[in-house]
């Protein structure tokens, strides 16, 4: 029966799963190496690899000289975390608002619904409980067409500048544009290569402060490295891709 396939596990036995070798503590926007597999927060990789280009873990090399172009946000890891770690969630969003609260800055459209969200899905499921009330589905069916329509305009915004920096290729008609802080180094590729009629996105380099940008990196995750004290808005060069050795 399933009662008897059921096996309770103490947390502390899978901890050295799902902590961070960095810091000690479970694992927040969980990030792995795409070389070994090995996963760690953002911030303290990211950290690391200021002055380091080998996985923490096992030494190997991630690159000689880009090793962040070569780490992923792995979004299962980070859900399994919060699933197997109670409060973690609710505690990790409520420390992101004091953040932002602090700096006197905007507290993004995730972070601000994200507490929301999670205290719903507990609250349908406590004493087995489930979603059938029909007013809740209504309620939620609505919201979720007008999110699908919002097309991330509720988001924090970013506002870009894009320039060419090499005479292979044209610039931009318009090369300000605003989007949000949630889109990705990839995106703007994307953007660029459509603008330009080029065959690839591939075909491109993205750079901040002369340093190639990786294409998972996500435009808050720039501004708040690269370009934390400088006024808006984001001053960020293309140019044909260069092969690295």
């Amino acid at each position: 029966t399933p009662k008897m396939l059921t096996r309770k596990i103490k947390l502390w036995d899978i901890n050295a799963h799902i902590t961070c070798r960095l810091c000690n503590g479970y694992l927040i926007d969980a990030t792995t190496v795409t070389e070994c597999l090995h996963t760690f927060c953002r911030s303290c990789l990211v950290k690391y690899l200021e002055e380091n280009n080998t996985c923490p873990t096992c030494r190997i090399v991630i690159h000689q000289s880009h090793p962040l172009q070569y780490i992923g946000h792995d979004r299962t890891m980070q859900d399994i975390v919060y699933k197997l770690v109670p409060g973690l969630q609710e505690a990790e969003m409520k420390k992101q608002r004091e953040f932002y609260h602090k700096l006197g800055m905007e507290v993004p459209g995730d972070i601000k619904g994200e507490t929301c969200s999670t205290k719903q899905h507990l609250e349908s499921h406590r004493n087995g409980e489930t979603k059938a009330d029909e007013n809740i589905n209504k309620d939620t069916s609505e919201e979720k067409q007008e999110e699908d329509n919002d097309y991330h305009r509720s988001d924090e915004q970013v506002s870009i500048c894009l320039e060419c920096n090499s005479s292979k290729l044209r610039g931009l008609k318009r090369k300000w544009i605003r989007c949000s802080a949630q889109a990705t180094v990839l995106h703007l590729k994307k953007f660029i290569a459509k603008k330009l009629n080029l065959s690839s996105f591939n075909e491109l380099d993205i750079l901040c402060n002369e340093e190639i940008l990786g294409k998972d990196h996500t435009l808050k995750f720039v501004v708040v490295t690269r370009w934390r004290f400088k006024k808006a808005p984001l001053l960020l060069h293309y140019r044909p891709k260069m092969d690295l050795l």
